[in-house]
């Protein structure tokens, strides 16, 4: 089984051509009963397919903490593409993975996708971006905590609510079945009479 390696949008060194191009397109070749494709090939813009092994990421690229998440498809085997011509990509659907051997990550199950297919195809797109967003965040916050007194004011509002966000995501959550009164909606009750 072939694996896709490189993103759509990715800027990649193209080693036999001696020059940096972009993924343009993720072709991945299916066989019938296979569950992935068998080869995954890469149009950078040249005129031809390349292979995973004749291109190359930038330096420093893989050395990023959380990885690469990427949108990948997977095929739809509850559907044939007729069925679905509704769907944004018929006869597929989006699967974030977030390792490098494109396991884990996040998928939906085929009832929801088919009922809004746009939807789920935007927070695989969000989901894929997040390492993205989460530096820019990071930088934000940085930045503003540099020279506090110099920020304009929208800046250090900005620079509040991320640091607000990172404390949320780096903390511990809480134990399963118990939300704070942080987590809880709006106008609900929380869960908890103890948490209040």
């Amino acid at each position: 089984m072939a694996r896709a390696q490189f993103q759509k949008g990715q800027k990649v060194w193209v080693e036999c051509v001696g020059l940096w191009a972009q993924v343009e397109r993720v072709i991945p070749v299916w066989a019938k009963g296979f569950d992935e494709p068998v080869r995954v090939t890469y149009d950078v813009g040249l005129g031809r397919e390349f292979q995973a092994q004749e291109l190359q990421l930038p330096e420093g690229e893989s050395e990023k903490p959380l990885g690469n998440w990427r949108v990948m498809r997977a095929r739809n085997k509850w559907q044939e593409p007729g069925d679905c011509a509704h769907h944004p990509y018929p006869g597929s659907y989006p699967v974030v993975v977030t390792d490098e051997a494109d396991w884990g990550g996040w998928r939906v199950p085929g009832a929801e996708y088919d009922r809004l297919p746009e939807k789920i195809e935007f927070q695989a797109r969000v989901i894929a971006a997040a390492p993205h967003m989460l530096d820019v965040m990071k930088e934000l916050v940085e930045t503003v905590a540099e020279t506090p007194d110099d920020a304009p004011p929208e800046a250090r509002r900005l620079a509040e609510m991320g640091a607000s966000i990172l404390r949320r995501i780096h903390n511990q959550p809480p134990r399963a079945g118990l939300m704070t009164e942080e987590a809880a909606r709006p106008g609900q009750p929380s869960p908890d009479p103890q948490v209040a």
